[in-house]
């Protein structure tokens, strides 16, 4: 019997689970999405003899550099990924419920981001797609990151795709997929799932995962996250990907000429190959 899907919370327009409100020196408005924050505070300089005037000259090109760090990212991604979506480091870990047991959002930042995802999500997994490279550009110190996750039990797996580039992604998704379907299967808590921004890869992942797992086709699943998280990742590499596990036969046509709405739905026969052949690469 296929398995039905979970609950899920209802559109971001018509029950919205923003930001928790905190008090702090910063307030800031968020766009109308079912996004969550973490917190976000702005430290007073320590007083340590440092004139005012270079503090403020730190400060300012730290700044900066942030800044062009994340145009430069934003403009990446509009074209390379052909997608109106930004990416927003300044703000901290954002993420989104996308059904009871599957979080989909970006990077962690510092250790206490997994504090908060374990004690107020409950996540007990960790799926991190991002490559070394994309680590390094944010200056995120993964090692901490690590290390909290190991202190609080909470199991970091990785599954590394290029950021960007849909082949990549298509290559990755059975190993992603097989590596989520487990920790999902394990039951022992929430599974969060994460690029770096949360709205090419990650998504990707979690949106093949539905659509070969559940009973519903490729535009249901996108649709379905989609409405949640509003981000565009590659329907044509989960395309790719859904031909690669189905192929039976090896001189079957190749994925490059099949029309554009080929493989947005399956067969349940080829539902059920699918699955097989993605739990096979457990461990892989």
């Amino acid at each position: 019997m296929m398995e039905m899907l979970p609950s899920v919370p209802g559109s971001p327009l018509l029950n919205t689970q923003v930001l928790r409100r905190y008090k702090s020196p910063c307030t800031f408005v968020v766009p109308n999405y079912s996004l969550r924050f973490t917190r976000i505070c702005c430290k007073k300089l320590s007083e340590n003899g440092i004139d005012e005037k270079h503090k403020l000259s730190t400060s300012n090109t730290t700044a900066s550099k942030s800044k062009d760090r994340m145009e430069d990212y934003n403009i990446a991604m509009k074209r390379m990924m052909r997608n109106p979506y930004e990416y927003h480091h300044d703000l901290g870990m954002n993420y989104t419920l996308i059904t009871d047991n599957l979080i989909v959002g970006s990077q962690p930042q510092k250790p206490e981001d997994i504090d908060h995802l374990k004690k107020e999500e409950g996540v007990t997994y960790i799926l991190n797609l991002q490559q070394d490279k994309d680590v390094e550009y944010w200056g995120i110190d993964l090692n901490s990151i690590t290390r909290r996750c190991h202190e609080l039990d909470v199991r970091h797996m990785r599954r590394p795709a290029i950021d960007f580039d849909p082949n990549s992604l298509r290559n990755v998704l059975p190993k992603a997929v097989s590596s989520l379907e487990w920790a999902i299967s394990e039951g022992k808590g929430k599974v969060y799932v994460h690029c770096t921004a949360g709205l090419g890869r990650a998504p990707g992942v979690a949106i093949a995962y539905l659509f070969w797992f559940y009973d519903m086709n490729l535009n249901t699943a996108y649709e379905l996250l989609t409405s949640k998280r509003p981000c565009g990742p590659n329907k044509r590499a989960i395309r790719g990907a859904t031909y690669d596990l189905a192929k039976n036969d090896p001189w079957k046509e190749p994925f490059e000429s099949l029309p554009d709405h080929a493989f947005e739905d399956i067969a349940e026969w080829e539902r059920k190959l699918i699955q097989d052949r993605v739990r096979s690469v457990r461990g892989t």
